[in-house]
């Protein structure tokens, strides 16, 4: 992992620690699995959020948007499957 790719975790994880009481108030949550080397950043939807209907809202309206304005290098946020492997 690159100083750069680190950099950034840092900064998504605390756009997702902004967004994590509403998530949670609703009885889900979302954990950072992976940043690319491209600046995609990949995370698991947890417990309500994950069989949502409105999950890819919260994804791209929220979390995708949080990221961007503290991150504009970031390209996109995308969830990945339950048992999707990464590749770190």
């Amino acid at each position: 992992m690159t100083k750069e790719v680190e950099a950034l975790e840092i900064i998504v994880n605390k756009a997702l620690d902004q967004l994590r009481p509403f998530l949670k108030q609703d009885g889900g949550d979302m954990e950072l699995v992976e940043i690319t080397e491209d600046k995609i950043v990949k995370v698991r939807l947890l417990g309500a959020c994950r069989d949502c209907s409105m999950s890819i809202m919260t994804l791209k309206a929220g979390l995708e948007e949080e990221i961007k304005k503290a991150a504009p290098e970031v390209l996109r946020v995308e969830a990945i499957d339950q048992n999707e492997e990464i590749s770190k």
